[in-house]
């Protein structure tokens, strides 16, 4: 590529990069990250703001224009090949005649990126890189950094980033019942907006149309050369209207009419490489039976399941599960579900130990108690636990009883107190 196109180019995207936005602090510790001299990947689902944690970095480091280099991968006038890795390094030197801090967005777009930045790390430069796929990201670093990276995983706005989005500020300890109102309320919008930055800040679920078709055909179908395409995209959205539900290879053939096991299991690991879902597993003390029993499917984000998938009125007990479900990953358990006689939601596991059972219900009455409380009290007793936590959004229990071990608490106010910061 000409040195002038991509110093033009290497401007432009900078001067982008800068522009005045509305920026939201992420719940997220970066204290290791600024001192580290380790690569920072930032890994995540597109447009869950990524870019926007490179820019709060690079304010955060204090990082004159002409001490740091960014530029994006997904710009359409560059060819991503691996030399444009050093003609954008020799492009910077020539414009600002300093080594710089690398701010890398999309970085899996660049074939052997890792040989460059394991290269540049070696001479001491600090290197932060986005991307946004799973595979990718882990085998090229396994390849060439191992040891010498550190790794975000950023998911779209939790509960409590969408009301730092929305102007809001609440002291858990003290919330007034007019307080309370107002966050049940917006807890009802974040259970249909999500948290996807700019479907929060302009309250359109239709954005979701776009990410999908970007993740699809950016992110899978061009990477992986599939020709398929109705086939995976079939997937996806029978996996949008089913976040919280077991799945069977066998179902997801017959409605997506996939010939193959083998093309379903790809299928399903493209689109869990994108970040759009998940599989849950089911607990199990014999690593071999973990693999073999049915999975649970989520989705990245609440809007996914209600855009992409079903009805938001005839899916909220679903959807709240999806809310949990992603808060613990933020808080990076390791989680399964359970299922005996009875099922309980989610059990968490630290080491060689079950720490917790976890039972969500979106309304919590008369008609359900019953079941939602056997299913967490048979999980307690199968793993040796005193108490569990039943949350729920909804609580219209008058007077029936809950045992003792068993903690009810409102969904927003266990999202808000199980906050990482």
């Amino acid at each position: 590529m000409q040195s002038d196109n991509l110093k033009q180019i290497l401007i432009d995207q900078k001067d982008n990069f800068n522009r005045k936005r509305p920026l939201i602090e992420r719940d997220i510790d970066l204290t290791t990250f600024l001192k580290t001299v380790q690569v920072v990947v930032i890994a995540g689902v597109r447009r869950c703001g990524k870019s926007s944690l490179l820019y709060l970095i690079k304010e955060k480091l204090e990082l004159a224009e002409q001490d740091y280099c960014y530029f994006n991968f997904d710009d359409e006038r560059i060819i991503p090949q691996t030399s444009i890795l050093d003609q954008i390094y020799l492009a910077h030197l020539e414009l600002y005649k300093t080594e710089p801090v690398f701010f890398f967005d999309e970085i899996q777009n660049v074939p052997n990126w890792e040989k460059f930045v394991n290269r540049i790390h070696e001479k001491g430069l600090k290197v932060y890189v986005t991307g946004s796929n799973a595979n990718l990201l882990s085998s090229e670093i396994a390849t060439s950094l191992t040891g010498r990276n550190k790794t975000i995983t950023l998911f779209p706005f939790s509960f409590a980033e969408y009301l730092k989005c929305r102007g809001k500020s609440i002291d858990v300890k003290k919330v007034s019942s007019k307080a309370k109102s107002m966050i049940q309320g917006e807890f009802q919008e974040y259970m249909k907006l999500g948290g996807f930055p700019l479907v929060v800040q302009e309250e359109d679920l239709e954005l979701l149309n776009q990410y999908f078709q970007d993740i699809l055909y950016r992110d899978i179908i061009a990477r992986y050369r599939i020709s398929q395409v109705n086939e995976l995209k079939q997937i996806a959205l029978y996996l949008a209207s089913n976040s919280g539900k077991l799945f069977s290879y066998s179902t997801l053939q017959n409605i997506a009419g996939v010939k193959s096991t083998s093309s379903v299991k790809s299928y399903l690991d493209y689109l869990e490489h994108s970040y759009l879902f998940f599989y849950l597993k089911k607990f199990d003390y014999s690593v071999k039976k973990q693999i073999m029993n049915s999975r649970k499917v989520y989705a990245i984000d609440p809007a996914v399941c209600n855009r992409l998938g079903s009805r938001f009125s005839e899916n909220k007990g679903r959807i709240l599960e999806t809310i949990i479900f992603l808060q613990l990953l933020r808080m990076k358990r390791e989680v399964f579900y359970h299922s005996g006689k009875k099922e309980c939601d989610f059990i968490v596991q630290e080491g060689l130990e079950i720490t917790s059972a976890i039972q969500v219900a979106y309304e919590l009455s008369d008609i359900n108690v019953k079941r939602e409380v056997d299913g967490l009290l048979e999980a307690m007793k199968a793993y040796g636990l005193e108490k569990g936590v039943l949350i729920t959004a909804d609580n219209q229990l008058k007077g029936e009883e809950i045992p003792d071990q068993i903690e009810v608490i409102l969904a927003w106010k266990w999202l808000i107190d199980n906050t990482i910061s």
